[in-house]
């Protein structure tokens, strides 16, 4: 387990005061980016093996979205690591320790010099320390999108982004979170998230383009991708808003 202490700032927080949605979504990568440098011998058995951990999909439920000012906790927690994978919990709590968003997410191990994935060996749980799975409402991985053959057709399309040397982080690809900022850029203000959840397909580089492509279901349902001129995503994403 690894926390962090944060509060909400003038600069991660929306015109009503509340904190953004895609910052707080930073929060908790960064946390689970601390958890791995907290944990040494993990962290060298990743280094030893010419590791790292991509995120493949993230879970978040919204209890309440905290205001400015206010002090909170992100907590960061793995309760599994099987073969390729290692599964996780983040929280973030509010001064009286309260959840103000929970999520799961799952990580895969790839090989740095082959971009494949990399099982690890059964005594990978001699590295780390597992906590218990937090109780939520856990769903698929995969996101299926309905008319998901006429998506692109179907669904309104948005000017393409070329992905700039501001989006890259130290993994050399687009950073997990600007998915989402851009994702938040086509969302009406009236739309007020309760879940959200993503599924990462193929990393984005410096210099690549975009294509958003944005979907409405019935009112509560808004899916976006981002895709490449081929029309394959690099990620999809699905907003459910409060009914």
């Amino acid at each position: 387990m690894y926390q962090i202490e944060t509060r909400v700032f003038l600069s991660n927080s929306d015109m009503n005061g509340q904190l953004r949605f895609d910052a707080a979504m930073d929060m908790m990568q960064d946390c689970s980016a601390l958890w791995t440098e907290s944990e040494g011998a993990f962290k060298k058995y990743l280094n030893d093996n010419n590791l790292i951990m991509i995120l493949v999909n993230r879970q978040a439920d919204v209890v309440r979205m905290p205001l400015y000012k206010e002090r909170l906790t992100v907590e960061t927690r793995i309760y599994e690591c099987k073969g390729a994978f290692g599964m996780r919990n983040t929280v973030i709590y509010d001064d009286a320790h309260k959840p103000c968003l929970v999520s799961w997410a799952t990580g895969a191990f790839v090989n740095i010099d082959t971009a494949r994935p990399f099982r690890l060996p059964p005594e990978i749980n001699d590295y780390i320390v597992l906590d218990p799975k937090i109780e939520m409402d856990y769903l698929g991985r995969k996101i299926d999108i309905p008319e998901a053959s006429d998506l692109l057709s179907a669904g309104k399309e948005f000017p393409p982004l070329r992905v700039t040397s501001l989006e890259i982080d130290i993994n050399r690809h687009m950073n997990n979170g600007h998915y989402i900022k851009i994702a938040m850029r086509l969302i009406p203000d009236s739309f007020t998230i309760s879940r959200f959840r993503i599924e990462y397909k193929k990393p984005a580089a410096k210099g690549n383009i975009l294509y958003p492509v944005i979907k409405e279901v019935e009112g509560d349902k808004i899916y976006i991708l981002l895709t490449d001129e081929s029309g394959n995503p690099h990620a999809v994403m699905e907003f459910t808003g409060k009914s």
